[in-house]
């Protein structure tokens, strides 16, 4: 059913938005996705880190950030000062340090509650999209009540379904966050 199969791959893409986000926030533990959303200005257009630089963990908790292009290092620096990752960079010339420093207890309750809003703006469009989906079944006027109750069924299972997805990917990204 084609409701059906657009309600799936709507909700899916949710799942994989809230994925996304939930990898931006900070949990004391260096990794490269942690300056995915960090872009600067490179030959007039907006351009993500990665893309003009090798970005390596070091030691767990620092990130070293190697310019394929020297010239892009400021920049890059600036970008970084800028963005609201809350790390400072340390240029020596050639690369960029960041040291990623611990969290503080009440930081990461702070860090914890942003997940599960980001959780709960997850499942608030997975609900909307399952009411699409169920209004899209009411107004076909090609299926019988029967077919419609069973759609309207297999909509909620889906709902459910994806919802316990989310709640996992938050209690999950919640775990990390405050383990020390």
């Amino acid at each position: 059913m084609e409701i059906l199969n657009h309600a799936e791959e709507k909700m899916k893409k949710a799942v994989t938005v809230l994925e996304e986000d939930l990898k931006t926030i900070r949990t004391g533990i260096a990794h490269a996705s942690l300056l995915d959303h960090v872009q600067f200005e490179y030959y007039g257009s907006p351009t993500p880190i990665n893309q003009v630089a090798s970005v390596k963990v070091v030691e767990g908790r620092q990130l070293v950030i190697k310019p394929y292009d020297r010239g892009t290092l400021k920049d890059i620096e600036r970008a970084i000062q800028t963005s609201d990752t809350g790390l400072v960079p340390q240029s020596d010339g050639e690369v960029i340090r960041l040291n990623v420093p611990s969290l503080t207890e009440e930081r990461r309750k702070e860090l914890a509650k942003a997940a599960h809003k980001m959780g709960e703006d997850a499942k608030i469009a997975i609900r909307n999209i399952r009411r699409d989906a169920n209004d899209a079944v009411k107004k076909d006027k090609e299926l019988t009540e029967d077919l419609k109750k069973d759609a309207q069924e297999k909509i909620q299972k889906l709902t459910d379904k994806i919802g316990k997805t989310i709640d996992q990917a938050v209690e999950n990204k919640a775990k990390e966050i405050m383990k020390v």
